[in-house]
């Protein structure tokens, strides 16, 4: 795995494990939301000063984010959306 992919496994990772939502981290690291969104896709690849701003946020030492996974290990699931409601639906009377 390379240290694009790395990065991008482990910010999300840690970021799912802690319940921090994507645009929640963005936003405390100083960063736009659709630029965090790309670098946990591998789209990006964010200066050494920026991952020191995002391990500080995730209040990590900046080797986490290069750690490698278990082997076998299963990508992190996404959160579940918090923005839209849900619907409720009409008894049938």
């Amino acid at each position: 795995m390379n240290a694009r992919a790395l990065v991008a496994w482990n910010v999300r990772r840690i970021r799912v494990e802690r319940g921090i939502p994507q645009d929640q981290l963005a936003y405390d690291a100083g960063i736009d939301r659709s630029y965090m969104g790309r670098i946990e896709q591998k789209k990006e690849n964010p200066t050494i000063d920026l991952l020191e701003r995002i391990a500080s946020t995730l209040g990590i030492h900046l080797s986490e984010l290069f750690t490698q996974p278990a082997k076998g290990a299963m990508p992190p699931k996404p959160m579940s959306r918090g923005r839209k409601p849900t619907r409720l639906r009409r008894s049938k009377t």
